[in-house]
């Protein structure tokens, strides 16, 4: 029997004490190759946004000679593997718990490989999100501590998957997922329509899913940053079911993940144990998953597209975290591609309009009138807070 604990540390200040460690499961680092293909799709669903996105995809053939390509564009966050694990980290410090730390970035496990080779993270988990084409639909998977000396060889088979899915494959590469008794495999939310494919429809393909593959998988997890709602809804997905929930905190900003796991394992394999054999889990909400989510939403895309100065070559400004393809299809950075090495003037103005929203009185102010908003939602009733 599946055994699921949650605690708010705003509700209770003690709520992680008798725990050993706490754990930080699914966060991102700018080796996490981000898609700009949602982009496209928003263009249909706006049509107003249609004159500005031909406009701008006029201007990229005339400069450049070759037109917009949102499938092969993407954006990579800003934090390097060392920031990213020393964020972390530095979090659960602060609880007193010793730190664990899974950076999971999209289909690559460059960052885990990157920090063993650092004294202070040799024991991270070498983990990857893996993209799962379903039908039409696809799906987030976190496959977490890959047997090191073989995570390159099953990273080969989990892209290959993926440029090529099946379903009787898929079912045979989870079942041997499976086989690693190391190995923990997490349905990452479950309950977003990542292609917008609509409610009914992304609940049947999940259901079908669970139905093919859920013996297989280990956890569904409860996203940091998605919302109340969308959680609230994998909690019954995991009583249907009879699935354990597990943490995920999907951070891709500067903001340490809203959620972490409680455990008294000593080692991150213990931790595995603990969840797939045990199936016992103890979930520890931060303050900041309290905060009204469309102000987190949009303080992450404030990330996404702030300057860091401090930070390393590469990660400091927005256009050098944004990749196209040239004209020989090679990406390169946009700041490498600009004609006069600068942004369009309109596309300045906008980025700088986005970063306004996230200072002083204009953070204040959409802050507080989400706020009343999220106190109105409590008032009626909305009490699992």
């Amino acid at each position: 029997m599946a055994s699921s604990s949650i605690s708010y540390l705003w509700r209770d200040t003690r709520a992680h004490k008798g725990f050993r460690a706490g754990i930080s499961l699914h966060g991102h680092t700018n080796q996490s190759i981000e898609t700009l293909s949602f982009l496209a799709k928003f263009g249909k669903q706006f049509p107003a946004m249609q004159p500005l996105m031909a406009r701008m995809e006029n201007r990229s053939e005339a400069n450049h000679g070759y037109r917009v390509d949102y499938a092969a564009a993407y954006w990579t966050p800003p934090m390097t593997p060392k920031l990213a694990f020393d964020l972390e980290s530095g979090q659960i410090e602060k609880l007193d718990l010793a730190p664990m730390v899974s950076l999971s970035d999209h289909d690559n496990i460059k960052a885990p490989l990157l920090l063993r080779s650092l004294p202070s993270a040799r024991q991270i988990p070498i983990s990857v999100e893996w993209s799962v084409p379903y039908g039409v639909q696809s799906f987030h998977l976190g496959v977490h501590n890959l047997p090191s000396a073989r995570a390159a060889e099953w990273m080969e088979t989990l892209l290959d998957f993926t440029a090529h899915p099946s379903d009787a494959r898929l079912t045979e590469i989870l079942m041997a997922l499976d086989a690693e008794p190391d190995v923990l495999v997490v349905f990452n939310h479950p309950t977003w329509d990542l292609y917008m494919i609509g409610k009914v429809k992304h609940e049947f393909m999940v259901n079908q899913f669970l139905q093919q593959n859920g013996a297989f998988l280990h956890a569904l997890e409860l996203n940091g940053l998605r919302n109340w709602e969308e959680n609230r809804a994998v909690r019954q997905m995991a009583e249907k079911w009879n699935m354990l929930l597990i943490t995920g905190g999907d951070r891709h900003g500067v903001e340490p993940n809203a959620n972490i796991n409680l455990t008294n394992a000593a080692c991150f394999t213990e931790f595995v144990h603990e969840i797939r054999r045990e199936r016992k889990s103890h979930m520890l909400f931060m303050p900041q998953y309290a905060e009204p989510w469309k102000h987190r939403i949009l303080q992450s895309a404030i990330d996404a597209v702030r300057h860091y100065p401090d930070f390393p070559q590469g990660s400091r400004t927005w256009d050098e975290r944004v990749y196209h393809p040239d004209a020989n299809g090679v990406p390169r950075p946009l700041s490498e591609l600009w004609p006069s090495g600068k942004a369009p003037a309109a596309m300045r103005w906008g980025i700088g309009l986005v970063q306004l929203m996230g200072r002083g009185l204009v953070s204040g102010s959409l802050r507080m009138v989400w706020n009343e908003s999220y106190q109105l939602r409590l008032a009626m009733g909305e009490s699992d807070r």
